[in-house]
């Protein structure tokens, strides 16, 4: 495993998963641990690829719409009852109600299924901070119209990665992007939110505003909805922010630098 901060995309479609891309999902290794953030439908064969789910040192959820954490089901699944050899329950960071929500669907009997055999559950609150490895994770509430974090990876040598989750601009996701090497930022809407309606989610304009507000060094859009194509996407961010503009392919892996 590298000590350099990287994340690898395991998918990134929205709001299900396309031929070849997966839901939300993306994994981040770095200071000795591996973190799966976001769990969307299909995410976790990507992740497969890469790290068996028993080897997880933490997953790291931003909300509980099914396109982030929808394979959270099939994870238990395989960490209780497959070929993994579990020797303790991996830590699963996510917004209040999580426990629930999955016994919720997985339980089909009268003894609540042991959800919390698989995962060491923390609920997370605005501005909560865990150690995971030599990772060091803030998660910050932001604007989705309902529970929902963003997140700041950071190592203890000055690399940093912030993820927007699903969030409209708000203060507290550029705060928590403040001077980052690397944004990760949803950008939904091919149009904005009608006049009138709470805005829940990024136009790719907005991406770029957050990334300059937030002087992140490099943006990379993410969770783009089914009426924008990466290409156009990315152009248009970069109207809005002088810095590098990527697109978050699924399977593409990026270095985060030092800041």
């Amino acid at each position: 495993m590298t000590d350099v901060l990287r994340l690898t995309v395991l998918g990134s479609a929205s709001p299900y998963p396309r031929a070849g891309n997966p839901c939300s999902g993306y994994l981040v290794e770095g200071g000795g641990a591996r973190l799966w953030m976001d769990a969307g439908s299909g995410t976790l064969g990507a992740l497969r690829e890469h790290v068996g789910v028993g080897r997880l040192d933490g997953i790291w959820i931003s909300h509980l719409h099914a396109d982030h954490c929808a394979d959270l089901l099939t994870a238990y699944y395989g960490l209780l009852y497959a070929d993994v050899e579990l020797a303790a329950p991996v830590p699963l960071l996510a917004p209040p109600g999580i426990a629930d929500r999955l016994a919720g669907f997985l339980t089909h009997g009268p003894r609540r299924s042991p959800v919390e055999d698989a995962f060491r559950i923390v609920e997370l609150h605005d501005r909560h901070r865990a150690h995971i490895g030599g990772l060091t994770l803030t998660s910050r509430a932001v604007s989705h119209g309902m529970p929902a974090f963003g997140l700041r990876v950071e190592t203890e040598d000055g690399a940093c990665l912030a993820y927007s989750g699903d969030s409209a601009p708000c203060d507290a996701l550029t705060a928590l992007a403040d001077g980052c090497a690397t944004l990760l930022c949803e950008a939904d809407l091919a149009q904005p939110s009608p006049a009138g309606t709470e805005a829940v989610h990024h136009t790719p304009e907005d991406a770029g505003t957050t990334a300059a507000a937030a002087a992140a060094h490099r943006l990379v859009v993410t969770h783009l909805g089914p009426f924008l194509e990466p290409s156009e996407a990315v152009r248009r961010a970069a109207t809005h922010y002088t810095g590098p503009v990527e697109y978050a392919a699924p399977g593409r892996t990026f270095e985060v630098a030092r800041t």
